[in-house]
C-alpha cells in the first residue's frame, strides 16, 4: 500500500513537471497574442488589485516592524557607545589623575631644591586614602617603614608643611595633618624681629592656625603683620612635651592672615593661614632624616 502511494506521488510530479515545461516552451515560443499570453493578462489584470490592496494593508505592518527593527539596532549602538564612553572616560580620568601627579611630583621637586630638603632624604609618596569625616585630620599614604619612613618625620606638601606621620606598617602610613587638634609645632614669623611661637589649629576653623605664645611688642612697636610668611623653627618648646617633635627649620606653614594687634598683646596669639591646600594635594615628600638645630623657642609666658 505504501509503495503504491509512492508511485502515485512519483508520478503526479513527472507529470506537473512535464506540463511545466512544454508551457514553458510553448509560452516563449509564442507571439505576445498567443492564447498562453492573453492567460496571463488577464490573470494579472485579475490579481493586480489584490497585490495592490494587500501591498497598501501590509505597508503598515512593514513600517512597524521596520521601526522596531531601526529601534532595536540604535539602541544596540547606543549600548555599544556608552560603554565606548565610559571607557574612554576612565581613561581621560585616569590621564588627568596622572597629570596632576606628574604636575605635583615636578613641583615638588623643583621646591625641594629651592628649600634645600633633599638633604633630609625625602620620601615621595601618593596620597591613597582620606577619612570623609576627618577631611582636614588624616590621610593615607603609600609608603612605609620599608621605604624609611618613621614616626614622627614631617610631611610636606605644595612645599610646605602638612603634617607629620602619626601611624607606619611596612608599606603605608598614616599623615596627621597639621589642622588636626593634636598638632603642634614651633614657628617662626619671617620679619625683621623673627618673633618665635607655636603653631596650632584655629579649632572650628580649618581654613585657620593659630601661632600662639608669641612675645609682646614692645610699646610703641608693632608686631607681626598681614601677610609675613611663617616658617617652622627648627626647635622644640622647653617645658612642653606636647610640641617636642622636632622639625628641620625654614619649612614654610603659611602665611599671617590676621594681625590683630588687640589679640597679640592680650593672648599673644595671630591667625596664619596654611600654605598648602590640604583638599587637593595628591603627592607627599616625607623627610625620612630630619636634623632640626639645637635651638630652644623663647616662649613668652604671658
Amino acid at each position: 500500500m505504501h509503495n503504491k502511494q509512492v508511485r502515485r506521488r512519483r508520478l503526479v510530479l513527472a507529470l506537473l513537471v512535464g506540463v511545466s515545461l512544454i508551457l514553458l516552451t510553448e509560452y516563449f515560443g509564442e507571439s505576445p497574442s498567443s492564447p498562453l499570453h492573453s492567460v496571463q493578462r488577464g490573470i494579472a489584470e485579475v490579481l493586480s488589485p489584490i497585490q495592490e490592496g494587500a501591498s497598501k494593508v501590509l505597508t503598515p505592518v512593514r513600517d512597524v516592524a521596520g521601526w522596531f527593527s531601526d529601534t532595536f539596532n540604535a539602541r544596540s549602538r547606543a549600548s555599544r557607545l556608552q560603554k565606548q564612553v565610559a571607557s574612554l572616560t576612565q581613561q581621560l580620568d585616569a590621564a588627568k589623575r596622572q597629570l596632576i601627579l606628574d604636575a605635583q611630583t615636578s613641583q615638588q621637586a623643583t621646591r625641594d631644591a629651592a628649600d634645600n630638603l633633599d638633604r633630609y632624604k625625602p620620601v615621595t609618596a601618593n596620597v591613597i586614602g582620606r577619612d570623609p569625616t576627618l577631611w582636614y585630620a588624616t590621610v593615607e599614604i603609600d609608603k612605609g617603614s620599608t621605604d624609611g619612613v618613621s614616626l614622627d618625620d614631617p610631611v610636606v606638601a605644595d612645599g610646605a608643611l602638612v603634617g607629620k606621620i602619626s601611624n607606619v606598617s611596612s608599606t603605608v602610613s598614616f599623615v596627621t595633618l597639621l589642622t588636626d587638634h593634636t598638632f603642634a609645632v614651633a614657628a617662626q614669623v619671617l620679619d625683621s624681629k623673627g618673633d618665635t611661637g607655636v603653631m596650632v589649629p584655629k579649632i572650628g576653623d580649618p581654613n585657620q592656625m593659630l601661632l600662639q605664645y608669641l612675645p609682646k611688642p614692645p610699646p610703641g612697636q608693632a608686631g607681626p603683620s598681614y601677610g609675613n610668611q611663617v616658617v617652622t623653627a627648627g626647635f622644640a618648646v622647653p617645658g612642653k612635651p606636647q610640641y617636642g617633635s622636632l622639625y628641620p627649620p625654614g619649612i614654610p606653614i603659611g602665611t599671617v592672615s590676621n594681625a590683630n594687634q588687640n589679640d597679640l598683646l592680650n593672648n599673644g596669639q595671630i591667625q596664619v593661614s596654611p600654605a598648602a591646600d590640604l583638599r587637593h594635594f595628591a603627592t607627599v615628600q616625607v623627610l625620612t632624616s630630619p636634623t632640626p638645630g639645637t635651638e630652644r623657642a623663647q616662649v613668652s609666658s604671658g
